[in-house]
């Protein structure tokens, strides 16, 4: 008689089923906990936007790398990225070199849309920084000489507001009391004390030798070696006027919702260190502030309108 082969008996024949059904439970489970955590990982930096490029002048100091780290713990990549002068983070951003940028006040934003008929929008607001006057010659703004040069910047919107400064300091006369659109041809040279010329706003601290004194922007002060509480003169950042000179991040329009960017504002205005390293840079001038989007725009408009009105 032949053998008979071996037939296992039923509970050995499931067992490698069962095995095999087990471990394709765990890998189902497991890829779930992934794709979940992958899930909460991508809505923590935005769904959209897995890294966001920033523009700004002066990315040396040392609060934005506490504001990437910041940001890191939120899901978001930031990079920042530095220009040289005022004129190029704007264009960067309509070009879409960058995502977001952060550098100037609305009347700035508001002159630059106008001239290039662009629509770049603002997303968040960051201080209002007070511009102020100074030198290396004297020590207060009555020891200006009549005929002594003082230079200003020569972008249209920080120019007006340093001509508001010098004229609230007794040097110059504007027409019809001076406004934000105002230019050196608004000074009413035979009631003024001082000859105003206009220089790049990067310039302005290293003119001091050579004037008796300069409009420095606040960004620029510590960087010359000057300390802020030596400014001879300075605008008042509380006055309700001082809205359209608010410093706010800027995005292009499609972007003005964009959860990642407006979380990004929100980190930087919610994060003590950030706001700390701001006022560290500003020597504690910079008045920090938290106004609606809807307030920004509003203003942003009218600023438009007026400057469009003056064309």
């Amino acid at each position: 008689m032949s053998e008979q082969p071996q037939i296992a008996p039923p509970s050995s024949r499931r067992t490698p089923l069962l095995v095999a059904i087990a471990v394709l439970v765990i890998a189902a489970v497991v890829a779930g906990i992934v794709w979940s955590r992958s899930g909460d990982d991508a809505a923590a930096g935005g769904a959209e936007r897995e890294k966001v490029v920033l523009g700004t002048v002066g990315a040396s100091d040392p609060y934005w790398q506490v504001l990437v780290d910041a940001a890191a713990e939120r899901g978001i990549d930031l990079e920042v990225k530095d220009f040289a002068d005022y004129t190029q983070p704007n264009p960067a951003l309509s070009e879409g070199e960058l995502d977001v940028n952060q550098f100037q006040h609305l009347v700035y934003l508001a002159e630059y849309n106008v001239a290039n008929d662009d629509d770049l929008v603002p997303l968040g607001s960051t201080a209002i920084y007070p511009l102020g006057l100074y030198s290396s010659k004297v020590d207060s703004v009555e020891d200006i000489q009549d005929g002594d040069t003082v230079v200003v910047p020569d972008d249209d919107s920080n120019q007006a507001r340093a001509l508001l400064i010098l004229q609230s300091a007794g040097l110059i006369t504007l027409e019809d009391g001076g406004s934000i659109y105002s230019t050196l041809a608004d000074i009413d040279e035979s009631a003024s004390r001082v000859e105003v010329k206009a220089i790049k706003a990067d310039l302005t601290p290293t003119s001091l030798p050579d004037v008796a004194a300069a409009i420095v922007n606040n960004d620029f002060v510590e960087k010359a070696g000057l300390e802020f509480e030596d400014a001879l003169a300075t605008d008042d950042a509380d006055d309700p006027n001082a809205l359209p000179y608010v410093n706010v991040f800027a995005v292009r329009a499609e972007d003005r919702d964009d959860p990642t960017l407006l979380e990004l504002v929100e980190v930087y205005q919610e994060t003590q260190a950030v706001l700390d390293g701001v006022q560290d840079v500003s020597g504690g001038t910079a008045e920090l502030v938290k106004i609606p989007q809807e307030d920004l725009q509003e203003a942003l408009d009218k600023v438009v309108a007026d400057t469009e009105a003056r064309q």
